[in-house]
């Protein structure tokens, strides 16, 4: 990709995704910050699955950060659609800058949802979204959720049993990946699309998933 007209400190992305220089600047800096609140997030949440009573354990930890050169990309995304945006209203939006996977046995799912979920809230955290997958997905099992750190921060936390888990991790994620791409074709969209189902069909429900409501704050 030629670069030679681009100013210095500007910012482009394998995609042509663009930032000029004082945008780039500010959205590096509110990168920063996320990194900043992320610790205190995660030193929070491994103590929370430390001490959670229906087995519940963190996975993939390694990965709770999106790169900085994707955060670049999701920020010169919006501000190109929307160009009054700023950088800090943009990456203050992002709600998987950080994420989370919590996973529970089947047979202790429900419970340690609703467990989890409660020790949050009493440590000033506020859930704005819940989607169930168990219930009408047929291509992902799980449920996702988005939270408000008492400090602003937005993150992600996903529920899994260790099936559901390996499933997206390790069997379906490079079939996800190539769906995202504009350049996949209609006809590999719905081999992609009869594969993921296939997958959900050996991955047991757990019990009381019923009870598990979807939520939307209005407005996220």
């Amino acid at each position: 990709m030629d670069r030679t007209r681009d100013p210095e400190g500007s910012w482009r992305g394998d995609g042509n995704q663009y930032l000029n220089p004082e945008q780039h600047a500010q959205t590096s800096y509110e990168i920063e910050s996320v990194k900043q609140r992320e610790e205190s997030i995660t030193k929070h949440m491994t103590e929370t699955a430390r001490d959670n009573t229906w087995g519940g354990r963190l996975e993939g930890l390694a990965f709770r950060c999106k790169s900085a050169e994707r955060l670049k990309e999701k920020v010169a995304e919006k501000i190109q659609a929307e160009p009054d945006r700023t950088p800090a209203e943009v990456i203050l939006q992002i709600s998987d800058a950080i994420r989370y996977t919590l996973c529970f046995e089947s047979s202790n799912y429900a419970k340690g949802y609703w467990d989890f979920n409660q020790r949050l809230e009493s440590s000033g955290y506020r859930m704005i979204y819940c989607k169930n997958h168990w219930r009408e997905d047929p291509e992902y099992k799980g449920t996702n959720t988005r939270w408000i750190s008492p400090e602003g921060q937005r993150f992600e936390l996903q529920f899994h049993t260790p099936e559901s888990y390996n499933a997206k991790q390790h069997v379906t994620h490079g079939a996800y990946e190539r769906s995202r791409n504009p350049l996949t074709g209609r006809s590999e969209r719905r081999e992609i699309e009869i594969f993921q189902r296939e997958v959900c069909t050996f991955i047991p429900v757990p019990s009381e998933i019923d009870g598990i409501t979807d939520h939307k704050e209005e407005g996220n």
